[in-house]
């Protein structure tokens, strides 16, 4: 088998002068990119031979075949035809068979004679020694085949992925040119294709662009009675950091003052944390509620108990990490209480990570969320992650806040809010240098 070299400046021109040259029977060994192109590797068992046949003229009443000089991604992986890779190791394991039988065939040489004349014995053990230390060299050889084939793949298959994409942009170049405007807003790459697609043919810019808001807040989910407005129970969880301890002080702020203060309560069962109780108990203070402690399941109960007069009575939870198993022994805890009809809410940052709010929302979905609450929304740079986290994982906005101060920085979630907020955001953030003022009037008319 010999090894010969192809320079390319991309893989489609590299791949095809390995097939030019070296015909369908040529195996590719690695690929590299370089600094001015791509270096291919390729195996073959023969030289390559150049056909001198001449094609039969073809005839006008037979059709045309079109020929493509550019090898398919089919050819190349072999999914279509003999596979390259299995008939060169075939033949390898058919000559290694050939030998060793015309080894057990040729005649007996004469054993070499001593000075005695007596003959020294050949030890066997060297030959099955060697084949085995042959056998792991041969493996090695093929799982490296394998892996190189795979990476082969690996890019092929993203060159094709591009490919189509730029075949759809120039088919559709407006739902091109929305789709890229929406995941820079920081729209999923997922829903901002679902959205797109539902653009009415026959419209502009502006049109499809004002139309594709609308359509994001109509996916939003609002819940629709809040706690404000029913009261009850309701337990705030998330991550560390998110804000909770200081979210519960806002809505028991806004509660006691449409209520009076001694129609709240609050508890907090998060003993990691510390001075986690002393925070709390100096919002209640200032508030001017009652607030409790509660270290187990047995102790939540008895509180629950005893607050059962109040209006509303709010929660605070230790905050852990989506990956933390003191997560679940604080759900399971939340789960055993009390069979009191306990409301679930998320609190989460808006300015998160759109794949750290997917794994979040997982996590916590064990029991079942009411709603959610975004928080340090006057810290986002885009919150387009936010909004298709809520989307997707069909999870109702509950609240938002958008600053410290208590109660003030707290509103009921509102939709068109969200998606005047994160347009004004894109244009703000993302088109520093445009003169265009479509995105804002877009915004306005949400």
């Amino acid at each position: 088998m010999k090894i010969r070299r192809f320079y390319g400046k991309d893989m489609r021109e590299a791949l095809k002068q390995v097939k030019d040259e070296l015909g369908d029977d040529a195996v590719i060994m690695s690929n590299k990119k370089l600094n001015d192109g791509v270096e291919i590797v390729a195996a073959y068992d023969k030289e390559p031979t150049i056909s001198t046949k001449r094609t039969a003229p073809v005839t006008t009443s037979a059709p045309k075949q079109r020929v493509s000089s550019t090898p398919t991604l089919s050819e190349i992986i072999g999914d279509s035809g003999p596979d390259s890779l299995r008939a060169l190791l075939e033949k390898q394991i058919h000559a290694k068979e050939a030998s060793s039988q015309s080894t057990q065939n040729a005649p007996e040489r004469p054993k070499p004679q001593g000075v005695n004349g007596q003959s020294h014995a050949v030890k066997p053990q060297q030959t099955p020694l060697m084949s085995a230390s042959h056998a792991p060299q041969q493996n090695d050889a093929l799982n490296e085949m394998r892996q190189e084939l795979a990476s082969l793949r690996n890019v092929l298959q993203f060159q094709v992925a591009g490919l189509l994409q730029q075949d759809k942009g120039r088919n559709h170049p407006l739902h091109g040119y929305l789709t890229n405007k929406l995941q820079k807003m920081g729209i999923s790459q997922a829903l901002a294709n679902e959205v797109v697609s539902y653009t009415p043919s026959q419209t502009d810019e502006r049109q499809a662009w004002l139309f594709l808001l609308r359509l994001l807040a109509n996916r939003i989910q609002i819940e629709e009675s809040n706690l404000l407005m029913t009261g009850g129970i309701a337990v705030l969880m998330g991550p560390t950091g998110t804000g909770k301890t200081t979210t519960v002080a806002k809505l028991a702020a806004q509660a006691a003052q449409k209520y009076g203060a001694e129609n709240v309560g609050l508890i907090t069962i998060d003993s990691y944390r510390i001075a986690a109780y002393e925070q709390i108990s100096t919002y209640a203070r200032i508030i001017g509620c009652s607030v409790k402690k509660a270290q187990n399941a047995e102790e939540l109960s008895d509180l629950l108990f005893q607050f059962r007069n109040k209006r509303l009575i709010l929660i605070d939870t230790a905050g852990f990490g989506q990956r933390d198993v003191r997560l679940i022994k604080q759900l399971e805890t939340l789960k055993q209480s009390t069979t009191a009809n306990i409301r679930s809410y998320l609190v989460m940052q808006a300015n998160c990570q759109y794949q750290v709010m997917q794994q979040t929302i997982s996590a916590y979905k064990q029991i079942s969320l009411q709603g959610c609450i975004f928080t340090k929304l006057d810290e986002c740079y885009s919150l387009g992650e936010a909004i298709s986290a809520a989307i997707e994982h069909k999870l109702p906005v509950s609240f938002i806040t958008d600053g410290q101060k208590v109660p003030e920085d707290l509103k009921v979630a509102d939709a068109k809010f969200l998606i005047t907020s994160a347009a004004k955001l894109y244009k703000k953030h993302v088109l520093i240098h445009t003169s265009d003022n479509s995105l804002n009037n877009a915004a306005v008319a949400v």
